[in-house]
């Protein structure tokens, strides 16, 4: 956040001698001097959120610039609210969530700072492009935004054209303009033991390595199985075809925000309504029913989107603990083609 700031205002602050208000934003409908004023606007209301854990709706608080502020002013309030939308992600544990509409109605700490960002990045663009001056973020910021809060686009080469493209402000070859758009914050789902949530490209790049993905887990987590199917998602993102809510969500048990293992889909359901799910649990995790009061809530969060019919799971025969989670969860044994697993299905409740 800080490193955004930094770039913003020291480059906007070598033309505040200029005229502002008389030219438009770029592609906005805003002159430069509202894009300015809305980018601090921005940040102070995440930050609001974020330190106040807002949790139905916006913090009831608006900012206005004193009368006569000029555009240095306004450069320097620009700075204090990107200070203090740092100070409270900084200060925000690592579970804490606040609302923002989009998609899902809350964001974590990573996501407040990943859209506090955007905002500067991107109106900044919008202000240098009116004022005729030439500006590229460092790659590390953009990077840092389309991992976190833009998992559905793929990256490419150079992230900034990238985000540029995502947002409606560039139209590079191969690629059609971008009309509307929204970033997304990642979906959690709650239980009453547990918090599936779900992965970013930057936590799944993570995690397919060595690291622990920004959670802490208990001892011997995560497992490999984890780190796998983390790189799987890492590579649908950089190939573009990541859909984050048909990814992997990590088990953080909430009474000590330590994570116990990961659930996911291995894809988007396909044309006849199938999705299949598979899951892994840290060993000290086992038996105590957290894998089965998992798969039942994500089993019935896919059933309820539409088009989706039946969930599956694979299992291999001799794995007796996963076919009694698959079981106890609601799943049906069904006919496998492969001889060295049996299937399971938990299909959509009928009507009537």
């Amino acid at each position: 956040m800080e490193q955004a700031v930094a770039e913003c205002v020291g480059l906007l602050g070598a033309v505040t001698e200029r005229d502002w208000e008389g030219v438009r934003a770029g592609r906005l409908d805003w002159d430069c001097r509202q894009t300015a004023v809305h980018i601090a606007e921005d940040l102070i209301a995440y930050a609001g959120q974020l330190a106040g854990r807002e949790q139905d709706g916006y913090s009831p608080f608006e900012l206005s610039l004193e009368e006569g502020t000029d555009n240095a002013g306004a450069l320097r309030v620009i700075s204090t609210t990107g200070a203090l939308l740092a100070a409270a992600v900084r200060t925000a544990p690592r579970d804490v969530r606040a609302f923002h509409p989009y998609p899902f109605r809350s964001a974590n700490r990573e996501g407040f700072a990943a859209m506090g960002v955007a905002e500067v990045l991107l109106h900044t663009h919008d202000i240098c492009e009116g004022l005729g001056l030439s500006y590229e973020p460092a790659p590390e910021l953009c990077d840092f935004v389309l991992s976190r809060i833009f998992p559905h686009v793929q990256p490419g080469p150079t992230p900034w054209p990238a985000l540029l493209w995502a947002t409606g402000r560039a139209e590079p070859p191969g690629r059609a303009l971008v009309t509307g758009w929204r970033w997304n914050n990642n979906l959690v789902i709650g239980t009453e033991r547990l918090t599936l949530e779900g992965v970013t490209p930057a936590a799944a790049t993570d995690l397919s390595t060595v690291g622990d993905g920004g959670y802490p887990w208990i001892e011997g987590g995560p497992v490999e199985g984890t780190r796998v199917g983390a790189g799987l998602i890492y590579k649908q993102y950089e190939d573009g075809v990541h859909r984050p809510e048909w990814g992997m969500y990590v088990l953080v048990r909430r009474e000590d925000d330590r994570a116990l293992g990961a659930m996911g889909f291995h894809g988007v359901p396909d044309e006849a309504g199938r999705v299949e799910i598979g899951y892994d649990l840290v060993e000290g995790a086992r038996g105590h029913g957290y894998a089965t009061e998992a798969l039942r809530a994500l089993s019935a969060w896919a059933l309820k989107q539409d088009g989706v019919r039946t969930v599956v799971a694979m299992v291999e025969r001799g794995n007796l603990p996963s076919q009694n989670v698959l079981a106890r969860a609601g799943f049906t044994q069904v006919p496998a083609e492969d001889p060295e697993h049996l299937a399971y299905e938990l299909r959509e409740p009928r009507e009537g």
